[in-house]
């Protein structure tokens, strides 16, 4: 059973901005999945497992070993999908697959086909093989590089905001291949798509600001909000004052009104009903900073 080693890493870049602020995580088998917003640093903590970049300080070990000391015995177990990645412009989708694992050492011929033909097969884009990847459409580029991400059976698979661009039934179609390969290998799973995490990882964490600021089991998560949210439709004055003076986790629109969820220990205003905590909450929660660690603030 491989294990991947996050120990103590900082990364501050040249213009000052601190990405990565004394990450540590320790992630085994299966699906793991990393929540944040946009600029949590969750890509920058995803190149630098993929060794595209080094930390200031820290230290990553895969199966054991310091993925720093030999970067390129981890690119030999590494499958790698960035949330952005450019293509040559004339190869079709085959030719391009086929360069691709060559460069992984792929070097049968007849594996290397059969590897190949079966990842286009996989991701649906059999019947396009022909067909210049520079003209697909961004859901078809984004299963290519799915599929380029599974050259070589990888043991250690980063996929960083796979699903963006992917209609639901691509989606789904995607879900089921991740979760087949997470039996087998570690797979880290970098989204800002809340039902991602829930439906496939049976651990996760939540960066914001360029720290983990919670991490644990979905279900154990939600737990700790259990009898504590509570849900109130209201005007838009309202929302205001509520704002300032409640514990307010999210703002959902329902019908022209804004739907507040509100974290409390009591009842916290006339009109609020209790409702039953979902992993959308413990995301919204910890990023503002009501839960972290695993432990909960006195409300208000």
């Amino acid at each position: 059973m491989q294990r991947l080693q996050i120990n103590s890493i900082t990364k501050t870049y040249s213009n000052g901005v601190k990405a990565l602020n004394n990450i540590s995580l320790n992630v085994s088998n299966g699906m793991f999945g990393l929540l944040g917003p946009n600029g949590a640093g969750k890509s920058s903590l995803m190149r630098t497992l993929a060794t595209l970049q080094y930390p200031d300080s820290g230290q990553v070990l895969f199966d054991g070993k310091d993925i720093f000391a030999d970067p390129q015995q981890l690119k030999k177990q590494l499958g790698y999908l960035p949330q952005d990645f450019g293509v040559y412009p004339k190869l079709s989708a085959l030719e391009l697959l086929n360069h691709m694992a060559i460069l992984k050492g792929l070097l049968n011929k007849t594996e290397r086909k059969e590897q190949v033909q079966s990842l286009l097969q996989q991701t649906n884009l059999y019947e396009v093989r022909k067909h210049a990847v520079s003209s697909f459409s961004g859901g078809m580029r984004q299963r290519f590089g799915i599929a380029q991400a599974l050259l070589g059976n990888p043991q250690l698979l980063i996929v960083d905001e796979p699903t963006a661009g992917l209609d639901p039934l691509e989606r789904n179609r995607f879900h089921h291949l991740l979760t087949e390969i997470g039996e087998q290998v570690v797979v880290i799973l970098s989204t800002h798509i809340v039902e991602d995490v829930h439906d496939l990882c049976p651990e996760m964490a939540v960066m914001a600001n360029g720290q983990v600021v919670l991490q644990g089991k979905p279900d154990q998560l939600t737990e700790l909000l259990q009898g504590r949210v509570w849900k109130k439709s209201v005007s838009k004055a309202a929302l205001e004052q509520y704002q300032q003076n409640l514990q307010l986790i999210s703002t959902r629109i329902s019908g022209g009104r804004f739907e507040v969820h509100v974290l409390s220990d009591t009842c916290p205003d006339s009109g609020f009903e209790p409702f039953e905590a979902d992993i959308e909450d413990v995301y919204f929660s910890s990023i503002a900073g009501l839960i972290r660690s695993g432990k909960e603030v006195a409300a208000c």
